[in-house]
């Protein structure tokens, strides 16, 4: 009988070519958009999963008030937060610190191995052991306790010391120059590459201790109260509830910071769950890769209406031939047809429907897989929609039931439609769809259109808004100006500014280049700042926090800005020495905060 039901269900979609390939390929596109949708938001949801200590592990931020303003919300703070919360509460069971270390170049052997635009971080070792990225070669439980030691990332070490073809064993102990250190690192351990879905991304581990222990220091002291460049994660004992650990935090910052007094500003610390921090970050100076839950659940909410839309449009194209396969049925169940058995063959039929389309839209995904992955710039495949995510497995498994249930409605209901036409009015010529079908037809095209409208209408006012921001005026002028990264072959010293200076000029002397400037940073990127700033004469207390950049004499004319008052920078306010620099210009907005009447004032 299944075999009947097969061999009726081919000759009817062979019948209507037209008909069978609208319906089919009309839902396999439906299919195939819902997912590549759904690989990149389970993609966005599995950050951090991987780590076996995600349930408690949490990262530190902390708010900085000033005047009784907020003028930080970051996820960095003092190198000594961590082992002081660790100290302070039994219910922190670990700490680990990190410290960009520095973009650089590597010189390996004899000086005959160099590989340019390495990430290193410092790091505790405690690192290695609070999160999951598994060991290849090396100790993990003191492979950082050592100045100048390293940890490489196995694609890292295979660009130092060549291709060792999985087995990094004999690399440990391995000497290699790290920018123009004289003090060669020494290679302690050899781990799995960063997975894609981890929010900290780096080439190699430098151990902390040689920021403040090496033979050239960069830090005073292991533990301090002052810089506040540092990003911490703290490991809590399992079941610990960190809402009420961070109920104790405004007593732990009054007993460290005494108010304003260590510091200059009033600091506020709580916790952030490592489960958060990619896709639920408003902080400032992040150190990894952040996504936006909004985007993501709203990409997820657009991958179910047009999966929907899809099932909606077939089972109104299906109910719509219905005056077509009246007599068909007519016909079935004057011969002894049951109601039962009609409705099993147009199942069938349903069903064979939606596996062709669910076929056909995986060679879809297939097919757009690459250009997809370069649109959205991540590399992605049909295996993300069955990895771990936030809710664990819950979207693979929804979605296995998703499509079932769609498949299932979407069969159903044409087949007990087509099967309840009476055998006698069809016969006659009578037959006359019932108002129920007629309205429920007609609700569903209504709800696909109206479905429709509503996302074409969100697309059309997200591109408005993308090109307005996109067209606002920024206060410089950005228009033909193109950065470059020059070669950064030694430290900064007192041949620094003459350096740059040269190879500006050089720069300026190619065919086509009006100007050139020099700055710290790359002008809309966010900028550092400067805490306790106030007027010299103000005896008031108050103090204010500003960004800054550090600019040549060029930089005010090539972008454009406008002095309003005073001058700009000359060549003689150049200084190697920062005790010597004295010349600063401010922008309006900082002479409003420090209190002065106008622009010319100060």
């Amino acid at each position: 009988m299944f075999k009947n039901y097969l061999v009726t269900a081919w000759r009817n979609l062979r019948k209507n070519k037209v008909f069978s390939f609208i319906n089919i390929f009309g839902l396999a596109i439906g299919m195939a958009v819902c997912l590549l949708i759904l690989q990149y938001v389970n993609f966005e949801l599995s950050f951090d999963q991987f780590n076996k200590n995600i349930a408690d592990i949490y990262r530190v931020a902390n708010d900085r008030y000033q005047n009784g303003k907020l003028v930080q919300h970051g996820t960095i703070t003092y190198s000594a937060i961590g082992k002081a919360m660790q100290d302070d509460f039994p219910e922190v069971a670990d700490h680990a610190r990190v410290m960009p270390y520095g973009t650089g170049n590597v010189v390996a052997g004899y000086g005959d191995k160099k590989v340019g635009d390495l990430y290193a971080v410092a790091v505790d070792n405690s690192f290695l052991s609070m999160f999951t990225y598994p060991f290849l070669a090396g100790d993990v439980q003191s492979a950082l306790k050592e100045p100048y030691s390293t940890v490489l990332t196995a694609a890292t070490a295979d660009k130092i010391f060549g291709d060792q073809k999985g087995d990094y064993s004999g690399l440990v102990g391995q000497q290699f120059v790290f920018n123009k250190d004289s003090m060669p690192y020494k290679v302690t351990g050899v781990m799995a590459n960063f997975p894609e879905n981890s929010h900290l991304q780096f080439d190699m581990l430098v151990s902390y201790v040689t920021l403040y222990s090496g033979r050239f220091p960069y830090r005073q002291a292991d533990y301090e109260w002052t810089d506040s460049d540092f990003w911490h994660y703290i490991r809590l004992k399992h079941g610990t509830d960190y809402r009420a650990l961070e109920a104790k935090f405004d007593a732990f910052s009054q007993r460290h910071f005494q108010g304003n007094k260590v510091s200059g500003s009033v600091e506020k610390f709580h916790l952030q769950p490592l489960a958060r921090a990619h896709l639920y970050s408003d902080y400032e100076y992040e150190i990894g890769m952040t996504g936006s839950a909004t985007v993501v659940w709203g990409l997820f909410i657009i991958a179910v209406f047009v999966i929907a839309i899809a099932w909606v449009n077939y089972i109104n194209l299906s109910t719509a031939r219905s005056v077509e396969r009246a007599k068909e049925v007519g016909v079935r169940k004057v011969t002894g047809a049951t109601r039962g058995e009609l409705i099993r063959q147009f199942l069938v039929e349903s069903l064979i429907v939606n596996l062709l389309a669910f076929v056909i839209a995986i060679c879809l995904v297939l097919l757009t897989q690459q250009a997809f992955n370069q649109l959205i710039q991540t590399k992605l495949s049909m295996a993300n929609l069955f990895t771990r995510s936030s809710g664990g497995y819950a979207l693979a498994i929804g979605l296995g039931g998703l499509l079932l249930a769609g498949i299932f409605v979407s069969a159903f209901y044409p087949a007990f439609v087509l099967s309840s036409f009476r055998p006698i009015m069809v016969l006659k010529g009578k037959f006359r769809a019932s108002k129920k079908g007629v309205v429920l037809r007609k609700g569903l095209v209504i709800g696909q259109f109206a479905v429709t409208i509503l996302l074409i209408i969100g697309s059309v006012v997200v591109y408005r808004q993308i090109r307005y921001m996109s067209g606002q005026e920024l206060g410089i002028n950005i228009d033909h100006i193109v950065a470059v990264k020059p070669p950064r072959m030694t430290d900064f010293d007192s041949s620094f500014i003459q350096r740059e200076e040269s190879f500006k000029n050089e720069i300026k002397q190619l065919t086509g280049v009006a100007g050139a400037a020099t700055a710290n940073r790359l002008a809309g990127r966010e900028m550092s700042r400067t805490f306790n700033i106030h007027r010299a004469e103000d005896n008031s207390g108050d103090h204010y926090t500003l960004r800054n950049m550090g600019v040549d004499y060029d930089f005010i004319d090539l972008y454009g800005l406008r002095v309003i008052a005073g001058r700009k920078f000359r060549q003689s306010d150049y200084d190697p020495r920062y005790e010597n620099l004295h010349s600063v210009v401010l922008t309006a907005s900082a002479t409003k905060m420090l209190g002065y009447a106008n622009a010319r004032t100060p």
